[in-house]
């Protein structure tokens, strides 16, 4: 991984290969490890950019809450380091609440978007509640919180078959701070409503959801696409399609960079 420095904190991120640029941009209590699957045969054609979020991987931590517009100006400050002035962005849950930050502030910017496992609305209320709960349990224990969180990611099914994958996920999560984790819950919580970028995007927009994702209601998220032209995807499986559908995902993935 390399760095910038960027308001007094290292950003670490990582750019291999050469072309169109795509960007991607990992969930909560993930990091750019979760791409791994998948640089060899994005980095045939593209530039692939990945970049660890605010508090997340080996990037510091800005302040006590990371809001999804705090996020996109670290995207930003590696792609202006980068020389880059646009790309396809492919957020993961979080990330894609980060994707449709940029391509709110950076609107020029965007070639496209892929909501991974992700969605353009803000948290109910009753989720916001649950965000601070979540802070209270990982100041508690974050340990016991990281690992029940990962796992209630995955469709029922997969909890048992994919027990390596998700112990390996949960390796990863650990090592996030707690301050990282609380920062990111505090921002996600007071996110705001982008469901009209949905609506006024010139750029392609891609939705790919799991028709058993245990934390997004999948009709829910698909309302949000009823008078759009965003195109969906629906996958059988969990909130974790990288893993859950790792080889169709990365064929959709492919696709979609050549309609950008």
């Amino acid at each position: 991984m390399n760095t910038i420095n960027y308001k007094n904190i290292k950003i670490a991120y990582s750019t291999i290969g050469k072309g169109k640029a795509v960007v991607l941009l990992h969930g909560f209590l993930e990091n750019s490890t979760m791409w791994e699957f998948y640089i060899n045969d994005f980095t045939q054609n593209h530039q692939v950019i990945t970049i660890d979020l605010p508090g997340h991987g080996q990037t510091e931590n800005l302040s006590y809450m990371h809001t999804m517009e705090d996020m996109a100006d670290t995207v930003h400050a590696v792609l202006h380091h980068l020389n880059i002035s646009e790309a396809i962005f492919i957020g993961h849950s979080m990330g894609g609440y980060v994707s449709l930050a940029f391509a709110e502030l950076y609107p020029e910017m965007a070639k496209g978007i892929v909501l991974l496992n992700s969605t353009s609305k803000e948290d109910s209320q009753e989720r916001k509640i649950n965000r601070m709960r979540a802070i209270k349990a990982v100041k508690q224990n974050p340990d016991i919180f990281i690992g029940m969180s990962i796992a209630n990611l995955f469709s029922e099914n997969n909890r048992e078959t994919l027990v390596h994958e998700i112990d390996k996920i949960k390796q990863e999560a650990v090592t996030t701070s707690v301050q990282g984790v609380i920062s990111a819950l505090e921002g996600m919580k007071v996110r705001k409503d982008r469901e009209f970028i949905l609506h006024q995007a010139t750029f392609p927009i891609l939705l790919i959801l799991g028709k058993k994702d245990p934390v997004l209601n999948y009709d829910d998220a698909v309302s949000q696409i009823e008078g759009t032209s965003v195109e969906l995807v629906t996958l059988p499986d969990g909130h974790m399609s990288h893993i859950e559908n790792r080889n169709v995902l990365g064929d959709i993935l492919l696709d979609f960079f050549e309609k950008c």
